[in-house]
Formats: structure tokens, sequence, C-alpha cells
């Protein structure tokens, strides 16, 4: 029977499975190709016949031969421990004759099969090397002996095999892992040295004639090495071989990476060092030092990572060295350090960044290294100076940096660049004097010529200038205060960057770093104020806000509103001129007016925030302020209510949407002009309330616009939330209009996004808003219950997560009114509503399994207990008590959704306990008394736990409780 199917399974894949395995094959042959590779994955028997044709090569086609490895694979993958001795015999005969057929072949196969019978290959050894197959190797290598095909094969499986067994970005579990140990272990005793003598033949016998298989071996002698005994590799004969070959065009750069990871490999700091030191001279003499009459920038790349490895190499034994206490021994590793220091230099300062970055890292460990001596020599002081000589040097965008049009060239520069910044900044700690001054050469010499200087030279000197402001401490006159003779140099730079007359300078990277600059540094013109008009005109002309670049007016926008929030002090005089010079900046772009806006809406924000600090720390008296914050304001009103008007009658979508957000941006617009008043500098001090409220009378009627609701709303919403900070009561009048308005026709969003402006104002103004609390509280639980409770569909991701955020804010909104004592909002609606009030709390804290929203619910059972639960409290309670909140107790922890291992439910398991807690403080030993002969009882909680935990309860120590109820229902979820 089974001969039969295996016969019956083979005609069909001859005449119709196997046409669909072509890519171009149409969709219902690929269809049946796809359901057959399933059928044969899954029977007992079939895939033979998948065997029988790789071992013959009935088939000539790529993607069939693919298909019948894939096969293959999945019976030694997912079902080898099922297989019968034979039929794993089977698969060990298949895989030996396929690759006897492949010694034969003068065309090699493809190479994605070559890949895929390497993968079935290494899956076969990891299953069957420890027990089936310990010959695995020396089968195949009495087989391939020298033969290209063979050895390709060979090679790629070795690959194949490292990627199984030693990869360690694959996660494996442990009893994989524990698997690969023994396999590398077996390894090392019966077959790595063999393997070594195999890659060396092979090495040696193809450099010249097969360069892909060349450096093919070159990658698993890098991959191999580090597990396997270094002394096989890193001996004379090996590494002369692999020297030989960084001389050869085709090889050197996988020669050079072989180099790396055997340097790589952890080894004790002596022998580590001498091991890099013996490369380091046969290299040198090679000629491989003379990195500037090197062309190949490609192989410089992989040259300067191996020079980085084995600086990094040095530094770490240096560092085990010294802790270990072997004085001469870490000497002589410095040495060998410092001797790679010209080297590092070259390969730092290279014309080609990806060369430079590559020697990033060993050149950042050398200045640890520096700066952890006690004292430098002058050849470690030239060293520092020329590394900084070349960091400044490679700081330098180059002509073909695009700034109009940043691409993926010039996000490797900035990447680059934050490479540089870093060493600069180690730099710093190494030697603060020696950067500050070659900082400063470095800028009067550019600052003195900046006319006729590139835009390149120009902008690194001032861009080391701000650089200089994270990379020295405080001390070294960063922050001007300290040491005065240092101050004073950065101090005399930037007295030089602001008189200068550089903020002309045309090109956008020069225009930008000098704001940056300014902006970092505005410490200095509370030392200096007499520079700040200078700086001002800079800001306000075309260097600044009204520049050619958008990029640089959007930057300059956000800079100038830092400069003055520091400096308004300095401005008053001037207050008047910068808002006349920035009004048509502070104008709203409506959708028609056709040109371009100087500004996004974005950077208005800024522009607005920064007329709001002007006005309200101007020194001048509150009707100054006043008409000053009124002029501001005023035509962001008028523009309102004419484009209000203007939308209520727009019937096409696109301009409604366009209006929409005009709006909304007047109305945030107004919002950041609040964030300029402060504790002392109050809205009522400065005589601006009635502006604000006019404010609030311009942007309500928004509310009630019936299209772009989403928006309006949520503008005039934040708005009120701004208003309630800054206008306090007298915002209350507006409120309720407002409510009313967006209770209208709302969406879970909408109102998810109101009961936070409600739950502001409650916990703000408590007792003064309790009528119109008591008025909306019904009203607002109803719409929220209706939104609830409206079908959606089962897939809805959407819908649901609205609905869940809407739950927590409604119980959180629950919790501001118990928590405020305004109690009587809610002991006012009735016993009715109460009571469906108090259930959807129950219902929150047990039904959901949403662990946010059972703790609030439970954080508010607790306060309702405390304010109704005890003698005189709310009639009819205590009794809501025991029926409802002390099951709700139980009920919410024993739910299987409930998770005991997650942090958030534990959080409302401490809640759960508190209640309980709280409900025995206001019950007493009639609480017990219930627990006892009533309720737990009814659980089946067997006597001597009920009364262990009623014993726990009693005590003072509510810490003690929760950890009893936390052990409580862990065990009772057994």
């Amino acid at each position: 029977m089974a001969c039969q199917s295996v016969q019956y399974i083979a005609a069909i894949m001859d005449e119709q499975a196997l046409l669909g395995l072509n890519p171009n094959a149409d969709a219902r042959y690929r269809q049946r190709a796809m359901a057959y590779f399933e059928q044969l994955k899954e029977s007992q028997d079939a895939w033979e016949v998948c065997a029988d044709a790789l071992a013959k090569g009935i088939y000539n086609d790529d993607h069939v031969k693919f298909f019948l490895f894939q096969v293959l694979e999945h019976q030694i993958k997912y079902r080898h421990d099922a297989l019968s001795g034979p039929q794993q015999q089977l698969i060990r005969e298949t895989l030996m004759k396929w690759l006897q057929g492949q010694l034969m072949n003068s065309q090699p196969e493809k190479p994605f099969i070559r890949n895929k019978a390497a993968q079935v290959f290494a899956l076969t050894f990891v299953m069957e090397y420890l027990t089936l197959w310990p010959k695995f190797f020396f089968d195949i290598l009495s087989l391939v002996g020298l033969n290209p095909n063979g050895v390709d094969v060979y090679l790629r499986t070795l690959m194949a095999i490292d990627a199984e067994v030693v990869d360690r970005d694959t996660l494996h579990s442990t009893e994989d892992t524990r698997r690969n140990t023994l396999i590398k272990d077996t390894m090392r005793e019966q077959c790595i040295p063999n393997l070594v003598e195999s890659w060396f033949q092979i090495l040696q016998a193809y450099q010249q004639t097969q360069p892909e298989i060349t450096c093919q071996c070159l990658e698993v002698v890098g991959s191999y090495v580090s597990w396997i005994d270094l002394n096989l590799i890193a001996n004379d004969r090996f590494v002369n071989l692999l020297l030989s070959q960084m001389s050869v065009e085709e090889l050197r750069e996988e020669a050079c990476d072989c180099l790396f990871e055997i340097v790589n490999k952890g080894m004790d700091p002596v022998d580590k060092t001498k091991l890099v030191e013996s490369l380091c001279q046969v290299l040198q003499s090679a000629g491989f030092f003379h990195v500037e009459q090197e062309e190949d920038v490609d192989f410089l790349a992989k040259f300067s990572r191996l020079v980085n490895g084995m600086g990094q190499s040095l530094v770490l034994s240096w560092t085990k060295l010294v802790k270990a206490g072997d004085v001469k021994a870490a000497n002589d590793t410095l040495q060998a350090l410092e001797g790679k220091v010209p080297l590092l230099l070259q390969l730092l300062v290279h014309a080609d960044d990806d060369i430079s970055a590559n020697i990033v890292a060993f050149c950042y460990d050398y200045l640890h290294v520096l700066k952890q001596l006690p004292q430098l020599t002058d050849q470690q002081k030239a060293n520092i100076e020329a590394i900084m000589l070349a960091i400044m040097k490679k700081l330098t965008y180059d002509d073909e940096y695009n700034f109009d049009n940043e691409g993926e060239d010039e996000a490797m520069f900035v990447e680059y660049r934050k490479q540089l910044k870093m060493l600069l900044d180690r730099l710093a700690q190494v030697s603060p004097d020696l950067l500050l001054e070659a900082v400063r050469r470095v800028f009067n010499n550019t600052m003195q010529s900046w006319q006729t200087a590139s835009f390149m030279e120009v902008e690194v000197a001032v861009r080391l200038v701000y650089m200089l402001g994270e990379a020295l401490p405080a001390s070294h006159g960063a922050h001007f205060t300290g040491d005065a003779t240092k101050a004073s140099v950065l101090q005399e730079m930037m007295r030089t960057l602001v008189s200068c007359g550089v903020s002309g300078y045309q090109h956008t990277s020069v225009s930008l770093e000098f704001f940056e600059t300014v902006v970092r540094y505005e410490k200095f013109f509370l030392v200096e104020p007499h520079h700040i008009p200078l700086v001002l005109v800079a800001f306000l002309d075309q260097r600044g806000l009204r520049h050619g670049s958008p990029k640089v007016r959007s930057r300059v926008a956000y800079l100038f509103s830092r400069f003055v929030k520091t400096l308004h002090k300095h401005m008053n005089a001037f207050i008047e001129d910068i808002l006349r010079q920035i009004q048509d900046l502070l104008e709203l772009s409506p959708p028609e007016n056709g040109f371009p806006a100087l500004l996004t809406s974005d950077d208005q924000l800024f522009m607005f925030e920064t007329a709001g600090i002007l006005i309200v720390h101007g020194d001048g008296p509150a009707e100054r302020k006043q008409g000053l914050m009124r002029s501001l304001l005023g035509p962001l009103m008028e523009a309102f209510g004419l484009l209000l008007d203007k939308l209520s009658r727009e019937t096409e979508a696109e301009r409604q949407a366009a209006l929409g957000d005009c709006l909304s941006h007047a109305v945030g617009f107004a919002s950041r002009t609040s964030k300029a008043f402060s504790n002392k500098q109050t809205v009522k001090h400065c005589g601006c309330t009635q502006v604000y409220r006019d404010c609030l009378q311009a942007f309500l009627p928004a509310l009630g616009c019936p299209v772009q609701r989403g928006p309006l709303r949520s503008a005039v919403r934040s708005f009120l939330h701004r208003m309630i900070i800054c206008l306090e009561e007298e915002v209350l009048p507006f409120v309720p209009a407002a409510s009313e308005h967006m209770l209208k026709d709302c969406e879970a969003k909408d109102l998810q996004e109101f009961i936070p402006l409600i739950s502001q104002i409650t916990a703000k103004f408590k007792v003064q808003v309790s009528p119109f609390l008591q008025q909306v509280f019904m009203p607002l639980v109803v719409a929220i219950f209706e939104i609830l409770g409206r079908p959606a569909e089962e897939n809805d991701q959407t819908a649901a997560l609205e609905k869940q955020m809407l739950r927590r804010s409604y119980f959180t909104f629950i919790q501001t009114i118990a928590s405020s004592g305004m109690n009587e909002v809610m002991a006012n609606q009735g016993a009715e509503n109460i009571e469906k009030v108090l259930f959807t709390i129950i219902q929150g804290a047990v039904d959901f399994p949403d662990p946010i929203a059972q703790k609030t619910c439970f954080i508010v059972l607790s306060r309702l207990v405390e304010l109704w639960g005890g003698e005189g409290g709310m009639v009819g309670f205590p009794d809501f008590i025991y029926k409802h909140i002390v099951p709700a107790c139980f009920l919410a922890p024993l739910k299987p959704t409930f998770d005991l291992t997650d942090a958030q439910t534990i959080l409302t398991l401490s809640e759960c306990a508190l209640t309980l807690k709280m409900i025995y403080n206001k019950r007493g030993p009639e609480f017990i008394q219930f627990l006892q002969q009533d309720y737990l009882p009814s659980l089946q909680v067997a006597p001597e736990i009920t009364q262990e935990l009623c014993q726990v309860l009693q005590q003072p120590d509510v810490k003690v409780f929760k950890n009893y109820i936390k052990a409580f229902f862990q065990r009772a979820k057994l």
C-alpha cells in the first residue's frame, strides 16, 4: 500500500504539481503546488520519492530541486525522531549521493540551491552528529577532496552549522543551548584540527584560481575562530598565508575580516598584546601602513576596522593588566598602543568618512586611557592635538552636501558628526585647556576673514564654539562662571561672533549655526546685555525670521522664543518695536489668500508664545499689558468670527477642512499666549482677564458648528483647559454652555476627551461647581453608557480601544468627584440614579479585564465606604456593601483574566485589599461575622482559612493584609 501511494504521488508530481513551482505559473497551479507540498510534508513516506529524485538527479528544473530539498528539510527539522532507522539512513545516503553528483557536474548548482542543500546538511548534522553520524565531516571531506563544487557545498555547510550552533543572535531554548555546547566540545575533541587543515589546504590551493571559494573559506575561518583553539590559526604558516592574501585584490577584504575575527578572540592580555604586535609588524613590513598610497577605499574601510579591532584589543589588555597590578606588562601594552596612534591618525583624517568612522571607537578608547594616566608625556599631548585637528577637519561639510534636499548620504554624515562630537567630548575630559585653545585659534582665524572663507570653514568654526557648551565642564567657562581667565576665552569668542557680522553670511548652515550658538550661550547676554539689540535685529530681519530658507525661518522661530524667555528682562525698551516688526508673522493665513506664509502654523505658535512673554513680563503697568495683549489677540478674534461664518456656509469638503484647520490654529495661538503667565504674573495681575474672557466668548460658538466638529471641539476644549488654570473662577460662567455643546451628538472619543475637562474643573473649584456638576452628572453618565452600549464590529480594534479608554475616563471622573469631597454631587442624584452609578462601578471592578479601570473602581469603592459606610452614612449603603462590594472584592481576583503575575493587576489587588480594610474600619465586628458565617462559607472556603483571613484583616498593619490577600488568591486559583 505504501509503495502504491509513493508511485501515485510520483505520478502526480510528474504531471501536475511541479508546474506550479515556477514563479511565473498561474495562481491555480501555484495553489496546487502549495497543497501538494503540505501533503508531502505530512505524509509518512511520500517524502522518500523526493529523496530518491534528489539522489538520482531526476529533475533539471531549479525550482523543483529547491522544492525537493524543502520537503527533506521539513522531515529532518520536525519529524526526525519519528523516522525509522532505515529512513534516517536514507536521508544520509541521499545527501551524500546528491553531493557525489555535484562533483561530476561541470556546472555547479545555482547559489540558492547550494544554500538550501547546505541548510539541510547542517540540520542533519545537528540532529545526528552526536549519535548517528560522528564521521559527518570525515565522510564529506573524503568525498569532496579538493573538487571545487564539493568544497563550495562543504564551506556553505560549515556556515550553516555556525548559524545553527554558534550564532549568538539566534535565540535558543535551554535544551538546544546544552546540545550546541556538547556539539562544539565534541568537535573540538574529534575533528577541529582536521577541519582547520582542510581550510589551510583550500586557501592554499585556490587563492590563485578560485577567489570566490577562497573568500568563502576565509569567512568560515573568521566565524569558527571565536570558539576553537586559537593556536590552530594564529601560527606562522596560517597567518603568513592570510597576509599573503591581503595582497591579492579579490581576497584582501575577506582576509582583513578574517584577521579582525582572530584579533577579536578573547584571550590572556599578555598573549593578546603579543599577537597584535606580531600581526602589526608583518602588516607594516608588507607596506599596509602607508594608508595615503592606497586607492581602494573599500579595502581601506575593512583595514581601518581591523586596526580599530587591534587598537581596542590593546586597550582592553592594558585595562586588565592595570587592574591586575602587572605594571611591566601594562607599560609594554601602553607602548604598543602608542605605536598605533600614527596609523589611527592617518585613518581618522582620511577623506572617506566610512574609513574614518571605523576607527572612532579605538580613538575614543585611547583618549579614555590617556584620561586615566597621572601625567601626559609631550608625545601624548601632541597626539591629543593631532586628534583634535583631525576632528575639526572631519567635522567640515563637503561640497556635495545637499542642504535643500537631505537624503541618505546627508543622514549618514549627520550620524558620523555625532560620533565626532563624542570624540570631542572625550577630548574635553582629557585636556579641556588644549581644546579651548585649539577652538579659539580656529575660530579667530576664520572670523578675521569670514567674508572670503568658504561656508564649510565658517560653519565649522561656529559649530566648534557651539560644541564647547556640552563638551567643557561648567568650571571651564562654558556657562560664563568659574575661572575668570577661562570664562573670558568663551566670552571673547561670543563677542566676536555677535559683532563681526558673520550672521550675514549667505549660507543656511552658517545662519542656523549662528542662531543655535547665540541661544546656547544666552547666559553670555546676561553678563554683557549691551549685545542684545544687535542680536535682536539679526533675529528679526532677513538673517533670521525673514531668511530666504523656510528651514532657517522655522528653526529661528523656535530659537527666538528661547532667547526671549531667558532675556526678556533686558528687552523692555524694545517690546513695542519687536511686536510691530513681527505683526505680519502673527496673522492667520486663511486658505484663500493664495500667498505662501513665511512661517508654518507650528512656527507661529512659538511666535505667539514669544509675543505673550514680551507683553506679560514687560515692566509697564497693567493697562499697557492689557492694551498690548488686546492688540495681539483682537485680530485673532475678529478673523475667527469671519472664518467661522464662512465655514458654516461652505459646502466643499476640502475647503471646509482648510477653514477648520485655520480656526483651530487661531484658538491654538491664543492658547499659546497664555503660557507666558506665571504664579507671580497672573492674568488678573496683568489686567488681561477681560481679553481672555472675550476670547472665550469668540471661540465657544465653534462648539455648535456642525462641520469640522472634531478639530474645532478639540481646539476649544484645549483652550478651556488653559483658561481653567489662567482665569480661575472667571471661567466658570462659560462652562455650562460649553459642556452642553460638547455633550450633544458626541462619539466615544469626544466624551473621553471631555471628561478630563470636567475632572479638572471638579478638582480645582470643588464646592464652587457643585450645582453645575449635580446638573451635568446624570446627562454625562447617560451619554457615556449610551455610547458604551452601542454595538460594534467584532474585530474593530479601534472601536474597542476607544470604548476601553472612555470607560477608564468615566471611572477616573467618579474617582475625582469622590476624592474631592464632592460626594453630595452623587448623593443628590436620587436613589435610583445612585444605584445605577454604583452598579457601573461594581461592574467595572469585576466584569472588564482591564486592571487600570479595575484599580480605579476599587479606589472609588473604598472612598465611598469611607464616606457612606459608617454610622450616619447614606441610608441603605451598608446593605449595598454586603450585597455587592464585598463580593466584588473576591469575585474580581478569582476571575481567570485576573493575572496575578502582572504588575498592574497586583496594584488592583492592593486597592481591593484596602477596600476590604476600609469596610472593616467602618463596620467592625459585624463585617467579620458576615465573612465568617455568611460570605466565605458560600464560596466553600475552609473554616481554618476563613479564620486566618479574618484574623489578618483585624491586624493594624495593612501591608501584612495586602501580602496575605495575594497569597490567598494565588492558593485559590491553583
